[in-house]
């Protein structure tokens, strides 16, 4: 599981991370060294003999550190480019999905009032004709009958009219087509737009998660070296007669509690669980209240930053700490900081139906990537990572990749916001 390290290593844990770049990168080290040139425990306690070479061990040491933080910090800012470009695509591709599907809406209520002003041009045109139609009219006009060519003036008075309005209706019928041919034209470029999108969408999903498990499998597999390095520089620092053996055993104790709170924590996380999963297979992603809905909203400030005017998800606030759960079961496709998203994760279930849950709290990651998940899965716990305005768990759902109103979604599945 990827849990918070920071609290007992500290910057040891941080440091871990820039070994990956070091095996590729070792201008900062000192000269001679290769990242696999760490001092052993018996190096260490023949340099305590000596106090010059005590002082060479600790430069060495001091050294191999300075430049451990110094590419943690380059893997650091990299990871964290990659995943503003990620966010900033994401919000693109949202964008450009919702402007193709009010175009296409726009174009369908179009061709709708097409149809029906062609009925009323076809209807107006019929009447015309029937009144029209009738020969014996003529020869009543010219009989010389008062009565009956009074009758026909009336009657061709209302052809007349019946003749504006025909025409008026036709231009309206030919407006009405042309307007909805070319509201779906653009829609039909809005929907090529948007395709492209959420192709570098996806591409920016893919580079921010690999340099996340770059930096997570680095921490990983190399934060074991760092605590022999701190521990060796304590042991050459201090002068005391205790032995470098003496030191050794705080690492191995300390190495078995870290093991110890793990399987703490996976114990929690195996009770860990969402209630009420319905028959469709879906279930409420955290017990928080909603306190903020899909779509259009008036933009909020806070001290650094503004909310969007378009919300394409829902909030729901359970307090700081509040479990996350998967809404359905599927596959985690993405898990990491995503811009203004915060630390943040992307379920796939299938079928072009897609979750994702934002500003879970640093430490708070419960799943990583590629992990299966079941709905009511604990992944994650609330924070407020990211751009919000306190503790709460940013909600959405995605249609072939576009984001939809997930009350309704979920509504319609049984399960209430």
């Amino acid at each position: 599981m990827l849990h918070d390290r920071m609290s007992r290593r500290g910057l040891l844990a941080v440091v871990a991370t820039g070994f990956a770049a070091l095996v590729t990168t070792t201008g900062n080290l000192p000269a001679g060294a290769s990242v696999t040139d760490y001092p052993s425990w018996e190096e260490v306690e023949a340099a305590r003999a000596s106090e010059s070479e005590t002082a060479k061990k600790v430069q060495q040491i001091q050294s191999l550190i300075r430049a451990l933080e110094e590419e943690v910090s380059s893997t650091r800012e990299d990871a964290a480019t990659a995943a503003d470009d990620f966010y900033r695509a994401q919000q693109a591709s949202f964008a450009a999905a919702l402007r193709a599907d009010t175009l296409q809406s726009q174009a369908t209520a179009q061709a709708q009032t097409a149809e029906a002003a062609a009925v009323t041009a076809g209807r107006l045109a019929s009447q015309l004709y029937r009144d029209g139609g009738d020969s014996s009219s003529i020869k009543l006009f010219v009989s010389g009958s008062t009565d009956r060519a009074e009758e026909l003036l009336s009657r061709l008075g209302v052809m007349e009219k019946l003749l504006e309005k025909n025409q008026a209706a036709y231009a309206n019928a030919v407006s009405a087509r042309d307007a909805a041919q070319s509201l779906a034209d653009q829609a039909e470029v809005a929907r090529q737009e948007r395709d492209q999108f959420q192709r570098s969408a996806e591409r920016a999903m893919t580079r921010s998660q690999r340099a996340a498990d770059a930096a997570s499998e680095a921490l990983d597999t190399q934060s074991s070296h760092l605590l022999d390095l701190e521990a060796q520089l304590a042991a050459l620092r201090d002068t005391r007669a205790k032995t470098a053996a003496a030191y050794q055993l705080g690492v191995a104790a300390a190495r078995a509690e870290e093991k110890k709170r793990q399987a703490e924590r996976a114990a929690a996380e195996r009770l860990g669980g969402s209630r009420g999963v319905t028959n469709s297979g879906w279930t409420r992603p955290t017990a928080g209240g909603l306190t903020s809905r899909f779509g259009p909203r008036t933009s909020q400030c806070g001290p650094s930053y503004c909310s969007s005017s378009n919300h394409y998800g829902v909030d729901l606030s359970g307090g700081c700490g509040a479990e996350i759960y998967a809404a359905a079961s599927g596959t985690v496709v993405y898990a990491g900081y995503n811009g203004g998203y915060g630390n943040y994760i992307k379920v796939d279930h299938g079928d072009g139906v897609g979750t994702g849950y934002a500003h879970i709290r640093d430490g708070g990651y419960h799943v990583r990537y590629g992990q299966r998940v079941d709905a009511g899965t604990l992944i994650g716990r609330e924070g407020s990572t990211g751009t919000a305005f306190g503790c709460n768990l940013h909600f959405e759902v995605y249609l072939n990749e576009a984001p939809v109103d997930p009350a309704a979604f979920l509504s319609a599945r049984g399960v209430a916001l």
